[in-house]
């Protein structure tokens, strides 16, 4: 059997011209002699959906497109698999079926619902679909075979120690007959994620000693960034063809010569991350309705980060870099900021906050009178560089994007209607010291446009004289340990303590700094998801509590 995987990028809710892009690559799979073209899951729709799925309308365009995809078809002697949102029929429960059809001479000949519906990390799936009671066995071409959608292959028993679901569709499916097990899936990327499900349908491949197929979707869908990397597994787990990561690809594979397209990439799992923000920042803007964006350029190696990534998301000429000196920026950092630009050829204005700042505090005096300088003059200065860059965005209608990091949201070492203005926090889930690294990467991509100045200097917000980021914080070599220790593991302050031999007095009082700190967070701009536990869509914590450890 010749199969074509592919990999596309969808728009959520864009059912017309998400079928449109199945349509053509259902051609091109057809002209390059596949016999069958696999879609990812709800690929139809986009994923995730969300709350579109409780719209009645949502649910008949979806019908209705899938069935115009089958008339596209028709004529193509292919066999069609597509992940869509269905109606459920059911009396009682969820109104809607995460499914998978298989369209067949212009025909719907089989459907197939998602039977364990993950409800943990980034996922909702439980609130809007109503799972399977059992699965069948799809007969396709004339071979019986495993449909399934993606978490419905991830409860393998002799995989995972401890398992989510009592239920395993995979081993019920080949206890019933299947010869293949093919999986439609929308995994989101994380760092470290390919490597996983590469592990976990081996294992599934070697188990039953039968062909895998793998595919997944590709493309940032708001805060979660889709990496794609379909591959073809013979039955003794060894890959046999494989798809790009971070951008649409159209996979042939012969099962039966045991061959196919490889197209890996991507091998360090840094440089896998650096893409994966190219990817999720260039389609955050584009699917909003926006083409160009601005940067606040400080001269620090968060902001050039950014720069360099939004410069591979939208190009060069769609990037303003906008330099707001105030009263306690140096020289250097300006001159940085400058070099930085031009050395990427991007536009770059300067804005001077200094007036505007003392003018406010001469306004603001009396009733400041009888109190010292201190942290609200330092986010006075914050804050005069969120209005310029959103008065610039509301003139030029270009999105303004964050620089602030991980690190420093966790902490809250940044300024609400300040700093943390903007349409997307592009780094907001990238810890300090991945920021060094990313940077490098970008270096590499850009023939040194980030000054070497920029990586030595020590971190500074610049907002008082002679500032420094340890001032306030221990150094982020010792404290992304902790923060990954606790927002990704939820460990005790005892347990990081005792781990990374740091007294506990510092660990609490990272922690508690963490804690107090979701209403910020909560006001943040969206993030784009490269670790395990994302603040945002990922993790969701109360703001008013108190319970501490």
């Amino acid at each position: 059997m010749r199969i074509a995987l592919a990999q596309l990028n969808p728009t959520v809710g864009d059912l017309a011209g998400n079928v449109d892009r199945m349509t053509r690559a259902a051609r091109d799979a057809a002209a390059r002699g596949a016999e069958v073209v696999v879609f990812p899951e709800l690929s139809l729709t986009g994923y995730p959906p969300r709350d579109l799925v409780e719209k009645p309308a949502f649910l008949e365009g979806c019908e209705r497109q899938l069935n115009r995809l089958a008339l596209e078809t028709a004529d193509l002697g292919l066999s069609v698999i597509c992940g869509y949102v269905a109606r459920s029929d059911a009396e009682t429960g969820k109104r809607a079926l995460n499914r998978a059809a298989l369209i067949e001479g212009g025909e719907i000949v089989f459907r197939q619902s998602k039977m364990l519906l993950p409800n943990y990390d980034v996922f909702d799936e439980a609130r809007y679909f109503r799972p399977a009671e059992r699965e069948y066995l799809c007969a396709l071409r004339g071979v019986p075979v495993a449909l399934t959608i993606c978490e419905d292959a991830w409860n393998d028993r002799r995989f995972w120690k401890e398992r989510l679901y009592q239920r395993d569709p995979v081993e019920e499916l080949f206890e019933a007959g299947a010869q293949m097990l093919i999986c439609i899936n929308a995994s989101p990327y994380n760092l470290g994620k390919r490597a996983i499900r590469r592990n976990i349908y081996r294992a599934a491949a070697r188990r039953y000693a039968k062909p895998v197929i793998y595919v997944n979707q590709v493309g940032g869908n708001d805060q979660l960034v889709f990496d794609g990397t379909s591959f073809v597994m013979n039955s003794a787990g060894e890959v046999i063809a494989a798809g790009r990561s971070f951008e649409e690809d159209l996979i042939l594979c012969d099962l039966e010569a045991g061959t196919g397209d490889r197209n890996e990439d991507f091998a360090e799992e840094c440089a896998a991350a650096y893409q994966a923000l190219v990817l999720g920042t260039r389609d955050y803007i584009r699917k909003c309705g926006f083409s160009k964006v601005l940067i606040g350029l400080s001269g620090g190696i968060d902001s050039a980060l950014t720069a360099v990534i939004a410069v591979d998301a939208v190009g060069r000429e769609n990037v303003t870099g906008v330099g707001m000196p105030g009263p306690y920026s140096s020289e250097s950092s300006v001159i940085d900021a400058r070099t930085m630009a031009e050395k990427l050829r991007i536009r770059f204005e300067i804005v001077s906050i200094t007036g505007a700042c003392e003018r406010f505090e001469q306004e603001l005096a009396p009733l400041f009178q009888g109190t010292e300088p201190g942290v609200t003059e330092e986010n006075l200065q914050s804050r005069l560089r969120g209005v310029t860059l959103m008065a610039l965005s509301n003139k030029t209608g270009a999105m303004v994007l964050t620089t602030g990091n991980k690190s420093e949201l966790a902490v809250g070492y940044c300024t609400l209607y300040g700093d943390m203005c903007g349409g997307l926090a592009v780094i907001s889930d990238v810890p300090k010291t991945l920021v060094y690294q990313l940077a490098r990467i970008a270096n590499q991509r850009h023939n040194g446009a980030i000054p070497e100045n920029v990586f030595t200097k020590p971190p500074s917000a610049e907002l008082r004289p002679d500032q420094k980021d340890t001032d306030s914080l221990p150094p982020y070599e010792v404290l992304d340990p902790i923060l990954e220790a606790y927002i990704e593991h939820y460990r005790t302050p005892r347990e990081i303590a005792a781990s990374y031999d740091l007294s506990l007095e510092l660990v609490q009082d990272i922690i508690n700094k963490v804690d107090r700190n979701e209403y910020k967070r909560q006001q943040a701009a969206p993030g784009l998801k490269v670790t395990t536990k994302a603040f945002g869509v990922g993790r969701r914590m109360p703001i008013a509590q108190r319970f501490a450890g």
